[in-house]
């Protein structure tokens, strides 16, 4: 695909970390960019520096996901601007607390922002994508979304909603021609860890990769039609083990009569 061919990238949580990253690869891919975040201040400085090193058009689109007034705005931009054909659901919180420990007010703001606003967004781009028949998702999950004993059990759900609709969303829409990606990082040096009480730096170095890593692994993946991509996962095939058992259990999961193990006799 050509620079021009590559049309206009929405990406959440662009003001830092992985969300910023992607700003400046899909940049230098070629891409136009929306930038979405609630910090205006930050959002600006990478639009101008974005601006600067590739000549790419950058539109700062301020607003708190967390807001439905706000979230309302982005909303209606996806499905106004027949220009946007890549949509990178990126933003999002975590927290590696206890279930019992955390509160569940702030629970429930990590529901609205990883799972609700993930949803709405998604809504607002699919139709259009499917009426120009291209377009495409990608959508930051982890790797607690298949492995939910890892991190806080909420935090593991919301990203296990991530992987399951990115799943049925390529079931639906890649025969017309839209893509979906899932990408499930592992520990990534970014504010996650500080905000949650616990610096990147405590961490075992050994199973923390840069952001900057992660992110060109994944548009690799992206490159290459990947569905489920896993940057940290090096022994692939334990991956296709996974998904191919789990494929093969799909069609043995609703029968009319209870497994005999469930026999009283």
């Amino acid at each position: 695909m050509t620079q021009t061919q590559r049309g206009t990238a929405l990406i959440t949580g662009a003001s830092s970390g992985i969300g910023a990253i992607y700003a400046d690869r899909l940049a230098k891919l070629g891409y136009d960019l929306i930038l979405v975040a609630r910090n205006r201040a930050r959002l600006v400085a990478l639009a101008e520096r974005i601006t600067s090193a590739t000549q790419r058009n950058v539109e700062v689109l301020d607003a708190d996901l967390g807001d439905k007034a706000q979230l309302a705005k982005v909303e209606a931009k996806l499905k106004q601007d027949a220009s946007i054909t890549l949509l990178v659901n990126n933003a999002g919180f975590g927290t590696h607390t206890p279930l019992l420990e955390s509160d569940v007010e702030k629970m429930h703001q990590m529901i609205d922002l990883n799972v609700t606003a993930l949803t709405r967004l998604t809504y607002a781009a699919a139709p259009g994508f499917v009426q120009r028949g291209k377009g495409a998702f990608i959508n930051i999950a982890s790797i607690v979304s298949i492995a939910p004993e890892t991190l806080n059990g909420v935090y593991g759900a919301s990203k296990a909603f991530v992987h399951a609709l990115s799943l049925s969303l390529h079931h639906e829409l890649t025969s017309k021609g839209i893509q979906v990606q899932a990408v499930l990082p592992g520990a990534t040096a970014t504010e996650f860890w500080a905000t949650g009480g616990l610096p990147v730096e405590h961490l075992d170095q050994n199973i923390v990769m840069s952001a900057e890593q992660l992110v060109d692994a994944a548009l690799v993946g992206f490159e290459r039609g990947e569905l489920i991509t896993i940057p940290s996962l090096h022994a692939i095939e334990e991956w296709d083990i996974y998904e191919s058992a789990r494929q093969r259990m799909a069609g043995q999961l609703s029968r009319n009569v209870p497994a005999p193990r469930y026999s009283k006799g």
